[in-house]
């Protein structure tokens, strides 16, 4: 059963190696609200898609698999973000992350 009003983390601008451990622990806030199985990862408003930001992605979802199977979708993925976690072979390993098409 999914959430119906899923709880949302917004990553805008250029997203940094520097800004990953803030994120995780913004996505570790969100899931101390019982009963979250769904956090909206919009990241529509990201700039520059790179390395850092796939970096950034593919930690939060460890950060959600941790926390019992919550389920993490990325929203507005730009297709220069989704190319790159296809070409890293993350789109698959990423299991509990669903990319919703823009």
């Amino acid at each position: 059963m999914e959430a119906t009003n899923p709880k949302a983390l917004v990553l805008t601008g250029r997203v940094t190696r520097a800004d990953v451990p803030g994120l995780c622990a913004e996505l570790e806030a969100l899931l101390t609200v019982p009963g979250t199985t769904v956090v909206d990862c919009d990241v529509g408003g990201v700039t520059d898609p790179d390395l850092a930001l796939v970096e950034a992605v593919a930690r939060l979802a460890l950060v959600a698999r941790r926390a019992g199977g919550v389920v993490l979708r990325l929203r507005d993925a730009p297709a220069g973000l989704r190319s790159l976690l296809a070409l890293v072979g993350l789109a698959e390993v990423l299991g509990h992350v669903r990319v919703d098409p823009p």
